[in-house]
């Protein structure tokens, strides 16, 4: 009874509560972002500033350009450029739809049935930047010569027929028309095209094609409704790997086209280069951007997927 009526131990006083500890390295994020920002800074944003600038002048090299705001430019180039616009469109369109249809086939089979042979597929696939871009395309000049095989075969084949017919080709000629820059720009992005839809259909988990053959699906059902819909990620970021470059491209139209088939980079190009008309050449690239930018903006948009690899 005596140790059931004894007083509890006097309560110790309680410690003032410590203001929780100041975390450190809570900026180094910031910090490692730093560089990186500042590399967008000085060679993005102000170039994209002083060509804006230059946009909207008006002057010549010996007396100099002033900023006028003369936006009359945007309009006077693109009505005088637009031709080269919608054929720098259709060719990267073209060359695109080319990289899929070529690419996709190439990179389901490493993702899925390349076993050990996977990385020297890959290695074949990245060989053509072990080179320079120029060479690849001069390259195809001689595959594509007048007196070459590739001529020869789809003469024999009359396959240059068709081509003549839709205005690819012109006569028993494949250079300097609009199927030979088609090839050099789909030869050229085909890798940015195979390497995205690679790596999203490898992240396919394999038992989701065993669970629909255990629902007696079909191969081509499978295909349809499995890998396809879950590969779009990678057919979203090689299409606009393959088209944003290839409409801007000049290289392949100078060096397998002709003057008819010149593309808006080309004009680009002559406007900074040779005619030295830095106003036109800056509207150019901004209606170029522009333009492109819409366009990406409504594909993602269209496609459905966010999940871009």
């Amino acid at each position: 009874m005596s140790t059931l009526t004894e007083a509890p131990p006097p309560l110790a006083p309680a410690e003032p509560a410590k203001k929780p500890p100041r975390k450190r390295g809570r900026f180094t994020p910031y910090w490692l972002l730093l560089p990186g920002i500042l590399w967008l800074i000085v060679f993005f944003a102000l170039p994209m500033l002083y060509q804006a600038s230059t946009s909207v002048q008006q002057g010549s090299l010996e007396e100099g350009y002033k900023v006028t705001w003369h936006f009359a430019t945007y309009w006077d180039a693109l009505s005088a450029y637009w031709p080269q616009f919608l054929r720098s469109v259709f060719y990267a369109a073209a060359a695109t739809v080319l990289c899929l249809l070529l690419g996709y086939p190439l990179a389901y089979l490493i993702a899925f049935r390349a076993g050990r042979w996977r990385n020297l597929i890959m290695i074949l696939v990245i060989a053509p930047f072990f080179t320079s871009f120029l060479i690849r395309t001069l390259a195809w000049k001689t595959i594509l010569a007048d007196n070459g095989v590739v001529v020869h075969t789809l003469n024999s084949l009359h396959v240059l027929d068709l081509t003549n017919w839709l205005g690819w080709t012109a006569g028993d000629r494949v250079l300097a028309t609009p199927l030979a820059v088609v090839c050099g720009l789909t030869y050229n992005f085909l890798p940015f095209m195979i390497l995205p839809l690679y790596t999203s259909l490898e992240r396919i988990d394999g038992r989701l094609h065993e669970a629909a053959g255990d629902l007696y699906a079909k191969p081509w059902t499978t295909f349809r409704k499995v890998t396809f819909p879950l590969s779009m990620p990678g057919v979203v970021s090689g299409t606009l790997l393959t088209f944003i470059p290839a409409a801007g491209d000049y290289v392949n139209a100078e060096l397998l086209g002709s003057t008819d088939t010149r593309m808006i980079g080309n004009v680009i190009q002559t406007q900074f280069l040779r005619i030295l008309d830095y106003p036109t050449a800056a509207a150019l690239s901004f209606i170029l951007m522009a333009a492109i930018l819409a366009m990406v903006t409504l594909y993602i948009r269209r496609s459905g997927t966010e999940d871009l690899v």
